[in-house]
């Protein structure tokens, strides 16, 4: 699976991985336990994690999603230690991982939800937080092999 595969779905909780598309929107599987399917119509908002960024205070004004989600997995290895956290130390959490993010823009919540995702992501499907460079380095080798 790859990071684009990955959705999420306004006022459902969760994530989600696209399996194709419908007539009347897309077939969605739940990333959890259960491996629930979901038809997600036009009137409800999907959104790839691929396309998700953080508000930053740099030049882009946004980092990638994924780029923060390797991040945590090559500091934190799973254990970020924040479960019952309280708004501080979501905000120090994001100050350590990314320093130059927008603190009047990406709230506690957010933050949360980012770990709740991380935390997704990384029991289903952990391949999308290895680096990018060392996948088709190995991608490269099984060629040549």
């Amino acid at each position: 699976m790859e990071f684009k595969d990955i959705a999420t779905v306004s006022g459902k909780p969760g994530l989600y991985k696209v399996l194709k598309p419908s007539r009347s929107g897309v077939i969605l599987e739940s990333l959890d336990e259960k491996k629930g399917k979901l038809v997600v119509g036009a009137a409800q908002r999907v959104s790839l994690l691929s396309e998700i960024s953080i508000y930053t205070l740099t030049e882009e004004g946004a980092s990638p999603l994924q780029d923060i989600m390797i991040k945590i997995e090559k500091e934190f290895k799973g254990d970020t230690g924040l479960e019952g956290a309280d708004k501080e130390e979501y905000q120090a959490f994001m100050k350590h991982i990314l320093p130059e993010f927008d603190e009047d823009r990406v709230y506690a919540s957010d933050v949360k939800k980012l770990i709740n995702w991380y935390h997704i992501v990384r029991s289903e499907c952990p391949e999308v937080l290895e680096e990018p460079e060392a996948t088709e380095e190995n991608e490269s080798k099984e060629e040549k092999e």
